[in-house]
């Protein structure tokens, strides 16, 4: 998260003609990013694909752009001279994680649920020639703090348009990154379904499949795909969940699914995922493995924004703009959690 860290950070920003509206607004710093800024422009460049009014900055205004239920939204870019400003749809439910921890009930049923979204997200995207190259639990997000809510992909810092099918730039994150890209071979979109296999791997029993305080031994470990479905652990787990997770963490590029045969996999699409509860087991081992002190003051700051939110709208006069004045203070907490790293 450093290069994150190093050059951009994330605002809360109000409609200035429609108090009330929020949006978030990720600025990056244009000096701290030497030469970086081809990956910036592209960056820009992918979202701008997935936003609802494709930008004309190209010249022409190219209709409709692609945009998925499932994909935060880009809604308008401004640039100065030492600063780049991309208006974000807001998200304000949380990480992953931190939701599935707090339920009071968690199932297979619902861990499939979660993965069918990204899984449809990811295929769409894929079929635009992108492929996201950074698929990780902190770039799954909640919409809304709604129970029903649905998930969100966030943040292509390291996406990249697909030229030829073939990347063969190393990046993403060591324990979600594919053998092929940490075998520097050339790779293209199964890179995104391994990602999916270790998160899908990591929701059903909360720690992840491969594991090493030493990076050489983690790379050996992924390389060679060895994963176990460890007693106790997975003894309540369903075969249908295994065999779908053995499909997307699979070694061999050709024999990886795609995202539309996982969508296609009975436990995906159909009745096989299992309808117990194993929130206990797998909330104490996320909070056991995944327990990210600034994530949870972030999501802290964001619960607080949310009650001065309701308290700005519920009052009027200088009562809001106090409330506007505290919430961006807290929106700059936001900001420095989120930006000061998140490792494990």
């Amino acid at each position: 998260h450093t290069s994150r860290g190093a050059f951009s950070e994330v605002r809360l920003a109000e409609s200035r003609d429609t108090p009330g509206q929020l949006f978030a607004v990720k600025i990056i710093d244009k000096k701290a990013l030497k030469g970086k800024e081809d990956s910036l422009e592209n960056e820009i460049k992918v979202l701008r694909r997935f936003s609802a009014l494709q930008n004309e900055s190209d010249g022409q205004n190219n209709g409709p752009g692609l945009t998925h239920p499932n994909i935060v939204q880009l809604l308008e870019t401004y640039e100065d001279k030492s600063k780049v400003y991309l208006v974000m749809e807001l998200v304000t439910g949380g990480e992953l994680f931190d939701r599935i921890v707090e339920k009071g009930s968690y199932t297979e049923k619902d861990a499939s649920g979660l993965i069918r979204q990204v899984l449809e997200a990811v295929d769409y995207m894929h079929d635009q020639g992108v492929v996201h190259r950074d698929l990780k639990p902190e770039n799954l997000l909640y919409y809304s703090a709604d129970d029903d809510s649905k998930i969100m992909i966030s943040d292509f810092g390291l996406s990249k348009m697909e030229d030829s099918g073939i990347m063969a730039t190393a990046c993403g994150t060591p324990g979600y990154v594919a053998p092929e890209v940490l075998a520097q071979k050339p790779y293209g979109k199964a890179v995104d379904v391994w990602s999916i296999g270790v998160i899908s791997y990591i929701l059903l029993c909360g720690y992840p499949p491969f594991y090493d305080e030493n990076d050489a031994n983690l790379f050996a470990q992924i390389l060679k795909g060895e994963f176990e479905f460890d007693s106790p652990y997975w003894d309540e787990i369903s075969e249908s969940a295994k065999d779908f997770i053995q499909n997307l963490m699979c070694v061999n590029v050709d024999k990886r699914y795609t995202c539309k045969q996982a969508l296609a996999h009975p436990w995906i699409s159909g009745n096989a995922a299992s309808n117990k509860n194993i929130h206990g087991t797998v909330s104490a081992q996320l909070k056991k493995n995944f327990a990210k002190s600034r994530w949870k003051q972030a999501y802290h700051a964001a619960t607080v924004i949310r009650q001065m939110q309701r308290m700005a709208l519920s009052s009027s006069g200088s009562a809001t703009n106090q409330a506007a004045g505290r919430s961006g203070d807290t929106a700059d907490a936001i900001s420095s959690c989120i930006n000061g790293g998140a490792s494990k």
